[in-house]
């Protein structure tokens, strides 16, 4: 098993394991951001930049660095690879102008957001963002529009990671959206009088790292750290049928997939589950979730012992 070294910790991983992956196993600060990257898509990853890290050793056969910051979720690891993340200045700094170019046309509006408490971008901005801008040039603005009878488009929050286009791709047997545009003009949209109708389309909105792709049923009717997020499940013959039900007392404001330590979904659910069932009677409630991320939600208090994330 080829043995990795990042930030002085190491650890042995599978032999194909990236740096990022290899990353998680040790978990903590080292861990890098990662916007377009999703463990269960294939093909993401490689987009975003903000995973960049400084290979200071490239293998016990061959020592020598690697010239430039590489992209730890495209990266495999080779056996006795020294990797500098988080303690590397000039690893923060290439962040930090990563994490300033995805917010050149992305808007201020997290009090109006969905997405708000719960945004990687945010918590990406948080840590490497700046407080001035120095783009002097009109940001690019987009209609919203509605994608279906349940998602609503804000493609001027869109930071192009992908990961809607992969999900609809490999959950949906007819794909009717996808990029369109080149370079500035690059952006979201559906096929001519098209809507996503698919039973799995609303994973698009977990997968979303921002508030581009949200939930119609959910708009504006409440905060999530407002909300108590509880694990639940029910028997579906269209999915696993495990959920979050995000409720307020005992009513059920929205329902969302299960998702782990880094914003990631494993099982998939399907839309009667995330948009029909929101009777408390539909779901047996195991207990209230643990969200193990660094996010106002988990300053939540329950009236039951938080369960471990699955």
């Amino acid at each position: 098993m080829p043995k990795v070294t990042i930030d002085g910790q190491t650890i042995d991983v599978a032999e194909g394991t990236t740096i990022l992956n290899a990353a998680r196993q040790i978990g903590g600060e080292l861990v890098p951001p990662a916007m377009c990257y999703y463990s269960s898509l294939k093909g993401s990853g490689g987009k975003c930049r903000t995973c960049l890290v400084r290979v200071t050793k490239g293998s016990e056969k061959d020592p020598r660095p690697m010239p430039k910051l590489v992209a730890s979720c495209q990266t495999m690891v080779m056996d006795g690879m020294e990797v500098a993340s988080k303690s590397d200045p000039s690893v923060v700094e290439a962040r930090a102008g990563v994490t300033e170019f995805l917010l050149i046309n992305h808007p201020l509006d997290c009090p109006v957001c969905d997405q708000a408490g719960e945004c990687h971008l945010q918590d990406l901005a948080f840590e490497h963002g700046k407080a001035n801008t120095r783009y002097e040039f009109e940001r690019r603005t987009f209609e919203k529009i509605d994608i279906g009878p349940y998602i609503k488009l804000h493609m001027t929050r869109c930071i192009m990671c992908w990961r809607c286009v992969y999900t609809a791709q490999q959950l949906s047997p007819e794909r009717v959206h996808g990029i369109i545009g080149r370079g500035d003009h690059a952006e979201i949209s559906t096929y001519i009088e098209k809507s996503i109708e698919s039973e799995f389309s609303g994973n698009v909105i977990d997968v979303c790292p921002v508030g581009a792709l949200t939930d119609r049923t959910f708009r504006f009717k409440s905060r999530v750290w407002f909300l108590n997020p509880m694990d639940a499940h029910r028997d579906c013959p269209a999915c696993s049928g495990k959920a979050v039900v995000w409720m307020y007392g005992n009513e059920i404001y929205r329902v969302t997939a299960r998702k782990d330590q880094y914003g990631e979904v494993h099982d998939f659910i399907c839309n009667t589950c995330r948009f029909h069932k929101k009777d408390r009677n539909d779901w047996v409630v195991e207990g209230a979730r643990n969200i193990d991320r660094h996010s106002v939600i988990s300053q939540g208090h329950y009236a039951e012992d938080a369960v471990t994330v699955r």
